[in-house]
C-alpha cells in the first residue's frame, strides 16, 4: 500500500502547490502587514538610545534570551517554559519542511537528509511528545491550580488567550502526529524507540482502511499548515506577541542598572519642552512600548512587588497589560489611530495611586525573564504629575524642605557637621576648597540631621579612624544627594542638588568617595553627569578587613542568630551582595540565617529616602512589618542591614509587630564599630 502525499493530491480540483502558494502568500502577507502596523507605532514614538555596546547586547541575548537563564527562578514553570521554548526552536525546522512539502513531495531542508535527517526526525518526534505534554500540564495548572500571579486585578482578563495558544500548539503537535503516524503505519521506517510520536499515533489508526488513512495523512498535513499560519497571525494581535518580541526586548535591555533615563533622549534643555515626562501614551519611548508588547502576562513582577504584597494598588504586570490594551485599541490593525477623547492615559488608564505606590526597589525588573523595565516608566509618569503640580500630600513637606534647606529634615546647613562634636578621640576634618584626603566621607542629609542615623555616621568615623584612613567631609558644602528626588520625578531639583555636590567634589582632591547610604552611593555612581569613584561602606570595610587594618571580635553578637536584609539600592540596583556578607562573616561566632527573600529577591521595606514619608491609604500591612515577620520565620535575634533608611523602618516595624526586646536591628557599620578589637 502507498499513500498519496499532499503535494500530489489536488484539493477541489486545484493543484496542491497552488493551494499551498495561496495559503503561504496570504498568511505571510497578512502577518507582515500586522507587524508593519505594530512596528509603525514604535517608529512614531520618542527616541531611546539602545544601540550601544553591541557585544554586551549579543551576550545578553545568548544568555538570557536563548539561554532562558531567568526562567528557573520559578523552577516548575521555568522548566515548562524552557521545554516549550526549546521545542519551538527545534520544531521551527519541521514547520519549514512541511511548508515545502506542499509544493514538492519528499521536500527536505538542506542538510536534513540521510543520517542527519533521521537523527533530526527522531529528535523531532520526542520533542512533539514533550511539547504536547507540557501544553496539557500548563492547561491543568491554569484551570485547576490557578496561580494567583495570573490574575488581572483592575483590568480586562486575557486568561482565555493562554488556552487559545496552548490549544493551537497542541493542535500543531497532534496534526503532526496524524501526518507522520499514518505514514508510519503503512511504511514503518524505524523502531518506535526512534520515532515514538509517529508510532504512538499509528496505534490509534490501526485497522483503518486505506482510504481513511490517506484522508488522515493528507488532512493532518493541511490542518497542520492552517494551524501553523493561524498561530503565526494570532501572536501579534494577542498577549502572546512576546513570542515574537521577547528576544529583541532582551537584546535592547538596559545594560547599566541603577540609573534613570533622561527626560528626553537627545534633548539637553528639557525645560523648554511643552510637557515634561509621560502624560500621553505617545510620550513613551519605542523601547517602553516594546516592553508592553513583550509582556508575557506571567505575573512574576507582581508576585515579587512589595507594594502589591502590602495591599497597595500597584501591579507592575497590569501597567504593561493596560498599556498594551490601550495601544491595541487606539492604534488598531485596520484603520487610522483612534482619538482617546477625554480618556487620560495618566490618571484614567494608569492611576496616580499606582504611580506613587512604587518604591523603585527593582524587584519587578529583577524577576522579569525578558527584562521589561518599570522604574523609568514610573519616574517618567511622576515627572508629568509633578509638572502638573500633583504630588502626594505626605511628600510635599519633605520636598519643600529640600528646596529651601537642601535636606528633607529642615536642618540648617551650618549644622551638617555638628554630629562630629560628640566624637571623642576622633578628628573629623571638614575639607575646604583645595583640601585633599584619601577618602571623602559623603554623609548625606540623613546622616547629618537624623538623630538615629547620626549614630551610624559617628560609628563609621570611628572605623575610619581606627583603620588610620585619611578622610574628610564636606560639611556645610554638602547637600542632599538626590536619589529619591530624581525618582520622585523632580528633575529640576535633582539637577540643582547634584550640581552643588559635583562642584564641591571638584573643588577638593580625593581618591574615592565613601558613603554608608546605598541611595547616595547609587545616585553618585549612576546618575550624576560627572563620574566619581565611589565606594559603599561595606566595600571599604571588606577591604580594611582583608588587609588586616581592622580586627573584629564576637563579644557583641555573642553567637546570637543573625539575618541580613539586602537593601534594594545596594543589592538589586548595584549587585552588591557579597561584601556585606563577607564583613558579617568576619565576626567570630556569628550565626547567619538567610531569609527566604534574600539576595536579588530581597523584600523592600519601603524605607527609601523621601519615600519614608509617603503614606498610602490602601496599604493593609506595612512592608517593614512583613519583612520583620520574615526574620521571625528564621528565628533571627538580630537583623543586620546596610542602609540607614532600612534601619529606621525595620526598627519601627519591630515595635509595631510586638518584637521590641526580642529582635534587634543594627546597621552593618554599627556592628563593625561595636565589634572592633
Amino acid at each position: 500500500m502507498t499513500l498519496l502525499e499532499p503535494a500530489d493530491l489536488p484539493l477541489a480540483g486545484i493543484p496542491a502547490p497552488t493551494v499551498a502558494a495561496v495559503i503561504l502568500v496570504g498568511a505571510v502577507s497578512f502577518f507582515c502587514y500586522v507587524m508593519y502596523r505594530r512596528m509603525d507605532l514604535l517608529r512614531k514614538l520618542m527616541p531611546d538610545f539602545r544601540f550601544d555596546d553591541i557585544g554586551a547586547r549579543v551576550r545578553m541575548l545568548v544568555i538570557y534570551g536563548f539561554g532562558q537563564l531567568r526562567q528557573p527562578r520559578y523552577l516548575g514553570a521555568g522548566i515548562l517554559h524552557i521545554l516549550l521554548f526549546a521545542g519551538f526552536i527545534l520544531l521551527s525546522l519541521r514547520s519549514l519542511t512541511l511548508i515545502g512539502r506542499g509544493f514538492s513531495t519528499g521536500f527536505h531542508l538542506p542538510g536534513l537528509t540521510g543520517t542527519p535527517g533521521f537523527v533530526y526526525e527522531s529528535l523531532k518526534d520526542y520533542t512533539v511528545l514533550i511539547v504536547l505534554a507540557v501544553c496539557v500540564i500548563c492547561m491543568i495548572r491554569r484551570a485547576v491550580f490557578k496561580p494567583a500571579r495570573y490574575d488581572h486585578p483592575g483590568g480586562a482578563g486575557h486568561e482565555h488567550e493562554a488556552y487559545v495558544i496552548l490549544g493551537l500548539v497542541s493542535a500543531l503537535m497532534i496534526t503532526d502526529m496524524l501526518y507522520d503516524g499514518s505514514a508510519y503505519l503503512v511504511h514503518p521506517e524505524a523502531s518506535a524507540v526512534y520515532l515514538p510520536a509517529a508510532a504512538l499515533a499509528s496505534l490509534f489508526m490501526s485497522g483503518a482502511d486505506p482510504a481513511l488513512l490517506e484522508r488522515l495523512h493528507v488532512g493532518g498535513y493541511w490542518l497542520h499548515i492552517l494551524v501553523f499560519f493561524g498561530l503565526l497571525n494570532y501572536l501579534p494581535i494577542s498577549k502572546h506577541f512576546h513570542v515574537i518580541t521577547a528576544l529583541p526586548n532582551v537584546f535592547f535591555a538596559k545594560l547599566h542598572k541603577g540609573a534613570i533615563k533622561p527626560v528626553r533622549y537627545g534633548v539637553e534643555d528639557w525645560m523648554s519642552m511643552e510637557e515634561c515626562g509621560v502624560g500621553r501614551f505617545e510620550a513613551f519611548t519605542w523601547k517602553n512600548v516594546l516592553d508592553f508588547y513583550s509582556c508575557a502576562d506571567c505575573g512574576r513582577c507582581t508576585d515579587n512587588c512589595p507594594a502589591n504584597a502590602a495591599g497597595r494598588k500597584l501591579s507592575p504586570k497590569m501597567i504593561s497589560i493596560k498599556a498594551r490594551d490601550y495601544a491595541y485599541e487606539h492604534y488598531p490593525i485596520f484603520g487610522p489611530a483612534v482619538n482617546p477623547g477625554n480618556t487620560k492615559f495618566v490618571g484614567d488608564v494608569i492611576t496616580e495611586e499606582e504611580i506613587w505606590s512604587c518604591t523603585t526597589c527593582g524587584a519587578c525588573e529583577q524577576e522579569c525573564p525578558i527584562f521589561i523595565e518599570y522604574i523609568d516608566k514610573i519616574v517618567d509618569m511622576r515627572r508629568y504629575l509633578l509638572d502638573q503640580g500633583s504630588l502626594p500630600q505626605s511628600l510635599q513637606k519633605p520636598m519643600q524642605q529640600v528646596k529651601k534647606k537642601g535636606n528633607a529634615y529642615g536642618g540648617n546647613k551650618v549644622k551638617r557637621a555638628a554630629w562630629a562634636k560628640d566624637l571623642e578621640e576622633v578628628e573629623v576634618r571638614e575639607l575646604k576648597k583645595g583640601d585633599s584626603a584619601d577618602y571623602l566621607f559623603f554623609v548625606d542629609s540623613c546622616g547629618s540631621f537624623d538623630p538615629r542615623i547620626q549614630e551610624i555616621t559617628k560609628a563609621f568615623a570611628r572605623i575610619l579612624s581606627k583603620a588610620s584612613c585619611d578622610f574628610g567631609i564636606l560639611g556645610q558644602d554638602e547637600t542632599e544627594s538626590g536619589n529619591e528626588i530624581r525618582r520622585l520625578g523632580e528633575e529640576g531639583l535633582f539637577e540643582q542638588v547634584a550640581q552643588k555636590n559635583i562642584d564641591a567634589f571638584q573643588e577638593r582632591q580625593f581618591r574615592e568617595i565613601v558613603t554608608f547610604d546605598p541611595h547616595a552611593f547609587n545616585v553618585i555612581k549612576n546618575d550624576y553627569p560627572v563620574k566619581f569613584p565611589v565606594l559603599h561602606a561595606s566595600q571599604l570595610m571588606a577591604q580594611l578587613l582583608k588587609s588586616g587594618k581592622l580586627q573584629l571580635s564576637g563579644d557583641y553578637l555573642q553567637s546570637r542568630v543573625v539575618t541580613y536584609h539586602d537593601p534594594c539600592y545596594l543589592g538589586r540596583h548595584n549587585d552588591m551582595y557579597e561584601d556585606p556578607r563577607f564583613v558579617l562573616g568576619r565576626v567570630p561566632g556569628m550565626r547567619l540565617r538567610e531569609m527566604t527573600r534574600s539576595f536579588s529577591r530581597s523584600f523592600c521595606c519601603s524605607g527609601g529616602g523621601l519615600l519614608l514619608w509617603y503614606e498610602s491609604e490602601e496599604e493593609k500591612e506595612r512592608m517593614g512589618e512583613k519583612r520583620v515577620r520574615m526574620a521571625q520565620e528564621v528565628q533571627a535575634e538580630v537583623i543586620v542591614t546596610a542602609c540607614p533608611f532600612c534601619l529606621i523602618n525595620l526598627e519601627d516595624a519591630v515595635k509595631t509587630t510586638g518584637n521590641e526586646g526580642k529582635i534587634e536591628v543594627i546597621d552593618l557599620v554599627e556592628l563593625v564599630d561595636r565589634s572592633l578589637t
